[in-house]
C-alpha cells in the first residue's frame, strides 16, 4: 500500500452531515484527506478538473449522497460510469436513503457499494473504520494511469 494520503471525494450538500463525515474520518487510522462538493455539479467540476479545481487529485474513492441540487447523486453516478476516465473510482452511496428504489437504481447505474447513513457519529465511525479497511487494505484498486 502507498505511503500517501487516501484521497477522498465526499459529495454532500448538508453541512451537518459533512461535519459529520470529516470528525469520523479524522478518527480513522488510515491517513486521508477529505475534499468535499457540495452538489453534483461541483463534483463534476473537481472529478474533470474544471474551474477553481484545475489542480484537483484524482480520488481514490467517491462517497456520494443521491439528494443533491444541480446535479442529484443518481445523475452523477451515472456520469462518472459513463467516462472512461472516472469510471474505475469505486463510488459509494453514502446517503440517508433506505428506499429500495434507490438501492436498486444506484446498482443499475454500477454504484460499488450502497451504505445507508448510520445516526450516530460512533455508528458513522464505525461505518467510515469498514470502509477504509475493505476499500484500502483489502482491495486492490487500479492506478489513474491503468488502461
Amino acid at each position: 500500500m502507498s505511503t500517501r494520503p487516501v484521497e477522498i471525494l465526499l459529495v454532500e450538500d448538508n453541512p451537518g452531515d459533512v461535519l459529520l463525515t470529516k470528525r469520523a474520518f479524522a478518527k480513522s487510522k488510515i491517513s486521508n484527506t477529505l475534499h468535499v462538493a457540495i452538489d453534483g455539479a461541483e463534483a463534476l467540476d473537481f472529478l474533470r478538473r474544471r474551474g477553481r479545481f484545475e489542480d484537483a487529485v484524482r480520488p481514490d474513492l467517491i462517497l456520494l449522497d443521491i439528494n443533491l441540487p444541480k446535479v442529484d447523486g443518481h445523475e452523477l453516478l451515472t456520469q462518472i460510469k459513463a467516462d472512461e476516465s472516472l469510471r474505475k473510482i469505486p463510488v459509494v452511496m453514502l446517503t440517508s436513503s433506505q428506499s429500495d428504489k434507490d438501492i436498486s437504481k444506484a446498482y443499475g447505474a454500477y454504484a460499488n457499494s450502497y451504505i445507508s447513513k448510520p445516526p450516530s457519529l460512533d455508528e458513522l465511525v464505525e461505518a467510515v473504520q469498514g470502509l477504509e479497511n475493505y476499500w484500502f487494505q483489502l482491495v486492490r484498486l487500479p492506478a489513474e494511469d491503468d488502461g
